[in-house]
């Protein structure tokens, strides 16, 4: 009888405890992190976008809907699959952060931290054929804040997004809009998200 390597063993555990394996699971704790009011989006998923961290050591780490994960482990950058039937794309995804500088104060709101166009699927995989429009950008709340809910949204791309103007790498990241910018470029709603919870690196 074959048996797996324990390394093997601990590696499909975490995989099988990280991500997220429910659509109304997803689309209840979004709700109870009030994030479609935060965002000012109509979020009813149909499919499920898995993101992992890579990390220097170990497996990566990857994202339940409102798991907590420590600043250090976020320099990524992700790696995105989905699950469901989407057809071969492309996609858009964009990584948000409603919470700056503070839940109850979130007047940077929304700090854009990765957005990128291009992604198709390839057995799962999200790979895009282009440079993202926004690199990803490490999570960085201000010491003294609660945790930030860092939301990723999966799209279907229009014909509109491959020749907007609206951003780019060089566009200020913070007081951005993921809604507004959907319709501007007519992507919709996101039909897939996950989201983490990141608070600042503890001081001495």
């Amino acid at each position: 009888m074959y048996l797996a390597p324990l390394g093997s063993l601990l590696t499909l555990a975490l995989v099988a405890v990280g991500q997220d394996v429910s659509i109304a699971a997803v689309e209840k704790a979004f709700f109870a992190a009030n994030l479609p009011t935060n965002l000012s989006i109509v979020f009813k998923p149909t499919a499920l976008i898995e993101v992992s961290l890579p990390q220097a050591t170990g497996p990566p780490i990857l994202l339940h809907a409102g798991i907590h994960v420590p600043r250090n482990d976020t320099a990524g950058p992700p790696t995105f699959h989905v699950v469901g039937d989407v057809g071969e794309g492309p996609f858009v995804v964009a990584t948000v952060d409603p919470d700056a500088p503070t839940p109850q104060d979130p007047t940077e709101a929304q700090v854009r931290h990765f957005l990128g166009g291009n992604f198709f699927n390839h057995g799962g995989l999200l790979v895009n054929a282009t440079p993202a429009v926004s690199n990803w950008r490490q999570p960085t709340p201000p010491a003294g804040s609660p945790p930030h809910h860092y939301t990723f949204l999966l799209f279907k791309q229009s014909l509109e997004f491959a020749t907007q103007t609206l951003v780019d790498s060089t566009t200020d990241v913070d007081n951005f809009n993921i809604s507004a910018f959907a319709s501007a470029v007519h992507l919709g709603n996101p039909f897939a998200g996950t989201f983490m919870l990141v608070a600042p690196e503890p001081t001495t």
